[in-house]
């Protein structure tokens, strides 16, 4: 099976440079492709109307979108229009496929095949097993291994959502929680695969997922609760990543400093201490009773409010997405961090704060990898 072809992968100009055609071209393939996507089905002339370009332009680019299956035509526009009935066209979902693989887990990683709508063709997953370091890595080299003979379309791309600092090459600068450090994890699957690859934080992914699939607004903090704590953020719909990759690594903020409970990162107290999924159900399994059980997840909450609210202060963020196991992160879990980020941030300005959980259940990682993939070769976000 093909990949997408090399050079139609998009060509980014640098602010000021002159824009060759060869650039203009892609850039106009990017704003077609991104209108079917997310409007549906158009005509050349709705496209030629609704993008600016002009009819040539348009006719030129769809010939080339219909030629690698990107766009299929789907029939005259319904009506009782005068003059010849216009062809529809529509973004085809199933042209291409991508490999997706979730490492946000405590107990297992997932992986799939997704078609470009975000829908699964098959899965696998592999056991942990307290798996770290070159152990974890050839896991998930398996995984996608298994997932690649799978596929059953052309392959766009692989995309891993993992925990950890990620930097714009796919190298996981730090993970502790999986004993991964500058691991060039792009460049391992890359080489084994030979097809293109993308790799994020885990929340970035999740992060991207609601935008792409879910109702997020363009301001969003997304909190990612696994094997680790994270947090992907979108300003007027852009990822933040900070000038070190590391924004939104709330998991080893410390929330205690006299705690006594030890984090992998190597302090005391962090975040992630009680709120890892790992470490609430530890300390679930020692509640008695159902009062018990609700201080702990109280407990974990208020800790995720306290370090939320003075992100929320700082950025005067509209909504906050948790994403992860609904049945601990929903009652008194969410109503803690959402009591305590109105008692240590001014409710005048931030009162109107929305909470809520994703509702794009457990494949949210594994969408927003899918999604990853889509937006570094088709142009598409």
């Amino acid at each position: 099976m093909g990949t997408l072809r090399r050079d139609r992968v998009p060509a980014r100009v640098r602010s000021g440079e002159k824009v060759l055609p060869e650039q203009a071209r892609v850039h106009n393939r990017e704003l077609l492709l991104r209108t079917l996507y997310r409007e549906g089905p158009h005509s050349r002339a709705d496209l030629a109307r609704r993008t600016g370009l002009t009819r040539v332009s348009v006719s030129d680019v769809v010939s080339d979108l219909l030629a690698d299956d990107l766009v299929v035509e789907v029939g005259t526009r319904a009506g009782t229009r005068p003059g010849k009935p216009a062809m529809m066209l529509e973004f085809n979902e199933h042209a291409y496929q991508a490999i997706a693989v979730d490492l946000s887990h405590s107990t297992l990683y997932r992986g799939a095949v997704l078609d470009l709508g975000g829908s699964v063709v098959a899965r696998q997953q592999v056991e942990i097993e307290g798996s770290t370091g070159a152990d974890a890595l050839a896991k998930v080299v398996g995984l996608v291994g298994v997932l690649r003979e799978q596929v059953t379309a052309p392959l766009l791309g692989i995309g891993i959502g993992t925990p950890g600092i990620v930097d714009l090459g796919g190298v996981v600068l730090s993970a502790p929680n999986l004993g991964w450090k500058d691991l060039n994890l792009r460049s391992v699957l890359t080489e084994q695969f030979g097809c293109p690859v993308v790799v994020s934080n885990d929340a970035n992914a999740t992060a991207l997922a609601e935008r792409s699939y879910g109702e997020s607004a363009a301001d969003t903090l997304l909190v990612r609760v696994g094997v680790g704590v994270g947090a992907g953020l979108l300003l007027g719909g852009t990822p933040v990543l900070g000038s070190r990759f590391a924004a939104g690594e709330i998991g080893h903020v410390v929330v205690d400093t006299g705690s006594e409970r030890a984090c992998v990162c190597g302090k005391f107290g962090c975040l992630e201490t009680w709120l890892s999924t790992r470490r609430i159900q530890e300390d679930l399994s020692e509640a008695r009773t159902d009062a018990e059980h609700t201080r702990v997840l109280a407990a974990a909450g208020e800790a995720l409010g306290s370090v939320l609210a003075p992100i929320v202060a700082a950025i005067n963020v509209s909504e906050i997405v948790l994403s992860g196991p609904h049945r601990v992160l929903e009652g008194p879990l969410a109503a803690a961090a959402m009591e305590t980020i109105r008692q240590r941030a001014l409710t005048e300005v931030h009162g109107d704060i929305v909470l809520r959980l994703s509702e794009l259940g457990d494949d949210i990682v594994l969408r927003g990898a899918t999604a990853m993939v889509m937006s570094q070769q088709l142009g598409i976000a």
